[in-house]
């Protein structure tokens, strides 16, 4: 079993930045690809960014390229999410997702989700 916890969320302005983070605990006798998911009051949960087990390769939704980073610490187990010039319509709870072999952009190949964190955005 995987367990994955996030930290990081709040009340911002637009404009302003935000990092988020996840720590994972547990199995961690094989690689898996981390990413982050996002759902909006009202809305279906959306996949955001990815980052591979090796962390050679990263993905991004189009409405993030440019202002989201991902990036993550395998000596602490740990993935990051830096989000800067914050928009309201990235308001939503944020989920931290892990996948053992299947797409880490895709919620049909995600094994394990975190709890997820709140990220308001105010205008």
């Amino acid at each position: 079993q995987v367990q994955l916890v996030e930290s990081g969320g709040g009340l911002v302005q637009a404009g302003d930045s935000l990092r988020l983070t996840c720590a994972r605990s547990g199995r961690t006798s094989i690689g898996y690809a981390m990413g982050w998911f996002r759902q909006a009051p009202g809305k279906e949960r959306e996949f955001v960014v990815g980052i591979s087990w090796s962390g050679s390769s990263t993905y991004y939704a189009d409405s993030v390229k440019g202002r989201f980073t991902i990036s993550r610490d395998y000596a602490k187990n740990t993935m990051y999410l830096q989000m800067n010039s914050l928009k309201p319509e990235d308001t939503a709870v944020y989920y931290c997702a892990a996948s053992s072999g299947g797409s880490i952009r895709d919620l049909r190949g995600i094994d394990y989700w975190g709890k997820g964190t709140l990220v308001t955005v105010s205008s």
